[in-house]
């Protein structure tokens, strides 16, 4: 038969009357012997003799117990005191509890992202420890300043614990605008950089340009290479992009550029694209041979009969790529005319005089030179609008040379550039996309070299370099910065993927007639699913870092960081300098018609 309902019921009120004479005791023995403890040392105090072992007596008589002690005396010796001392024990009893409660819940319940034990090598004492065995020059310093030890990405979230990429790391950073991409990434990267610094950018005005322009002219020259007018900014230097082209490969490069300027990675390897990119870099290395400037391709391209390319090569030795030239020259009209199109479309921007002056010699300004600048303390902007089609080449084309001249030089320095070459890629998949960078990363790193491509998107990076090369720039990078604005489903599902899951303690409770039962069990679940990963707030940012598990950063803008008022003014006076080169250039030009009649 089975049991009755007022079983249980007495059940439960037995456990009910238990429960209630367990708490009594535990306020009333501690509270007694304190009592006691307290009222003899009082009576110790005021004179008065030690009474015996009585707890309960002293706590509820204890003007018995000490007969000769004052009312005052027994209020605070055997009332006030213990009572005063068992509340802050309780206290601190409840909030260790609290606290370890809280600690064993975050182990098993909270998102289980890295602790500054997980990212330890990004540290202060780890960073600077590398900087002494990459850097010669840092071996015997007795103190290592913070910006020289590593690249500075923000706070592990929750803690004062900077953390840094070493300047041995290539990095990737995928933020969308307005989330801390430049703020916070960018520009504190340019103001703390120790060697030469390079940024691409397509934008000035209150931007990356403006607000390190001043800075980084006290550590050193500034080079600002402008041929969209982006910034306004007078021409002050020129680049000559054939120096690298005197070998068939170099020339290659620099035509690989401009096609991938002109077209997306997907339609890079037909027919009209091939073709077109090699007559570019057979019609460059006659040029760069012969030491013309570059704009003379551009009446080759024009006139295709004409024989001086060809010739050039053949007096130089290059006698197949001649005949190569000289087939496509000389074969049907129709392809013939095709490719040619094609190559004047790559290079149509060299047409416009104001380009093409940033890339010719000049008489009365001075030549940029990548070798002599990755061995300064230099800075160089360079600057184009997005879609700039030949003009983006160019800036691509200068990015790429500076890259490969620091990788020369620190061969010839015995393996790394020190101080380091900084090479902020902003927007890298509009104004500089250089179609082997995913290659390039593989070593960079180890030769000084350190670029942060900053992307807006992982599709946007899909469409530059192919879905291929996209994922070998991603695995290349030793250090990956996510920002919010991740609004693309597959990819946020793949960081969370990256991130892991974590166990998580479900209890459940169940009735039955025989009484309540509890059982406890364990289940997985994502860290950070993929919704919360869009909802990423602002100013935070998910840091990968090869070989370790993902952590939260608490972004570090350059606004909110000593000295930011100076830098702010700085900013604001090179941006009205810009809007003041605009308004004059574009000024309306009124004729003078002598007075009115």
């Amino acid at each position: 038969m089975p049991p009755s309902s007022s079983t249980n019921g007495s059940t439960d009120g037995y456990d009910l009357a238990l429960r209630l004479i367990l708490g009594i005791a535990a306020v009333v023995v501690p509270l007694s012997h304190l009592a006691w403890l307290s009222g003899n040392i009082t009576a110790h105090l005021t004179g008065n003799d030690w009474a015996p072992y009585q707890p309960t007596d002293a706590l509820l008589h204890p003007e018995q117990l000490w007969p000769g002690a004052g009312e005052t005396s027994l209020l605070i010796g055997a009332r006030i005191t213990p009572a005063a001392v068992f509340l802050s024990l309780a206290t601190t009893g409840i909030v260790l509890w609290i606290r370890h409660h809280n600690r064993s819940a975050r182990k098993k319940k909270t998102p289980a992202l890295a602790g500054a034990r997980d990212i330890e090598p990004l540290m202060a004492k780890a960073t600077t420890a590398k900087a002494r065995s990459l850097r010669p020059s840092l071996k015997n310093s007795k103190h290592i300043d913070a910006h020289d030890t590593g690249i500075l990405l923000g706070t592990l979230q929750g803690t004062r614990h900077e953390v840094r990429m070493g300047y041995e790391d290539v990095a990737v950073a995928i933020m969308a605008p307005r989330s801390g991409k430049t703020t916070a990434l960018a520009i504190p990267a340019i103001l703390a950089a120790p060697g030469p610094v390079m940024l691409t950018s397509n934008k000035a005005a209150g931007d990356a340009y403006t607000a390190t322009l001043d800075a980084r002219a006290a550590a050193g020259r500034t080079w600002s290479m402008d041929p969209q007018q982006i910034a306004h900014a007078n021409r002050t230097m020129w680049w000559n992009p054939l120096a690298d082209a005197t070998t068939l490969e170099g020339a290659g490069r620099l035509a690989g550029h401009f096609l991938a300027a002109s077209v997306d990675a997907s339609q890079q390897g037909d027919f009209w694209s091939k073709a077109g990119s090699n007559i570019l870099a057979q019609l460059f290395l006659a040029a760069a041979l012969d030491h013309r400037p570059i704009t003379d391709v551009m009446q080759w391209l024009a006139f295709p009969a004409d024989r001086t390319p060809l010739d050039i090569l053949r007096d130089h030795g290059h006698t197949a790529v001649a005949a190569q030239l000289k087939g496509t020259v000389e074969g049907p009209p129709e392809t013939r005319d095709g490719i040619y199109e094609t190559a004047r479309q790559y290079a149509a921007a060299l047409l416009d005089h104001n380009i093409a002056t940033w890339v010719t010699p000049q008489k009365d300004v001075p030549e940029f030179k990548p070798a002599e600048f990755v061995t300064t303390t230099d800075s160089l902007y360079l600057l184009s609008k997005d879609g700039g089609g030949g003009a983006s080449a160019l800036i691509a084309a200068c990015a790429d040379s500076v890259m490969r001249a620091a990788t020369t030089q620190a061969e010839r320095a015995g393996g790394r550039l020190d101080p380091p070459l900084l090479a902020i890629l902003d927007e890298a998949a509009n104004v500089c996309k250089i179609s082997d960078l995913p290659d390039l990363y593989s070593h960079l790193g180890s030769r000084g070299v350190i670029p942060i491509t900053i992307l807006q998107s992982y599709r946007q990076g899909q469409k530059v370099w192919g879905d291929a090369g996209m994922d070998a720039l991603w695995s290349a990078a030793t250090i990956k910065i996510i920002g919010s604005g991740i609004d693309d489903p597959d990819f946020a599902d793949k960081l969370s993927r990256l991130i892991g899951d974590h166990d998580v303690e479900t209890t459940s409770t169940s009735r039955s007639d025989s009484g309540t039962s509890t059982s406890v069990s364990m289940r997985q679940e994502r860290i950070l699913p993929a919704d919360a990963i869009r909802a990423l707030p602002k100013g935070m940012a998910i840091c990968f870092a090869t070989g370790m598990r993902a952590a939260m950063l608490t972004l570090r803008p350059w606004y909110l960081e000593p000295g930011a008022e100076d830098l702010s003014a700085a900013s604001d006076r090179a941006s009205k300098a810009i809007t003041a080169r605009a308004i004059a250039k574009h000024a309306p030009v009124q004729a003078d018609f002598g007075p009115a009649a």
